[in-house]
């Protein structure tokens, strides 16, 4: 299987190949596009700004690229909300995937959320039952609320979608490359089972 991890101007890229390094699975960190769609499976993780980070992706098309892609991919935090069509951050045109809007949390609580916090109502072929409940390490600011397309739900603040997918595309606001044993399987779900 050939796992392409797309290389942009993010951080946490090289935890998420270390995550799958563990798990036994080779990966190519690449932003070549030829790569990324010979690829199985793609990751599209981050940490980072969106208006600077769709910048870069547009200068190198690489949104559109990602757009068309046909095999699983996973979105991971920043991953997840560039996937969306809009963002609050920067007021950023994202790359459209899910028509829904990233929103700011507003400060009630301390932002940015930073922590563990447990999935509920989880479905699709990423979460199997026995992880209704279980605890995954979240840190953002910015959230989409519960949609349609929401296959996770968390909460603080608010109930937001802890999990996304439409069609081939898969999403998830925490990092499971940073969510112990509960993470390595929501990987290795996606890597078997999309």
């Amino acid at each position: 299987m050939k796992v392409a991890i797309i290389k942009y101007n993010a951080g946490n890229i090289r935890s998420v190949a270390f995550a799958l390094q563990r798990l036994g699975v080779e990966c190519e960190i690449t932003d070549e596009p030829s790569r990324i769609t010979a690829a199985d499976k793609v990751i599209f993780p981050g940490v980072g700004s969106a208006g600077i980070t769709m910048q870069y992706l547009r200068e190198r098309k690489l949104d559109k690229l990602i757009k068309s892609l046909t095999q699983p991919v996973l979105g991971i935090c920043l991953g997840q909300q560039l996937l969306c069509s809009f963002s609050e951050e920067d007021k950023t045109p994202c790359i459209g995937v899910f028509p829904q809007h990233v929103k700011k949390f507003e400060p009630k609580l301390k932002v940015p959320h930073m922590g563990w916090n447990a999935l509920y109502n989880v479905k699709s072929p990423l979460f199997t039952p026995e992880l209704e409940n279980q605890f995954v390490y979240f840190v953002h600011s910015y959230f989409v609320e519960v949609c349609e397309y929401t296959i996770a739900t968390t909460e603080y603040i608010q109930p937001f979608s802890a999990a996304m997918r439409y069609k081939n595309f898969y999403a998830t606001q925490f990092h499971p490359e940073k969510s112990g044993n509960i993470g390595e399987i929501i990987l290795e779900n996606f890597l078997k089972n999309t």
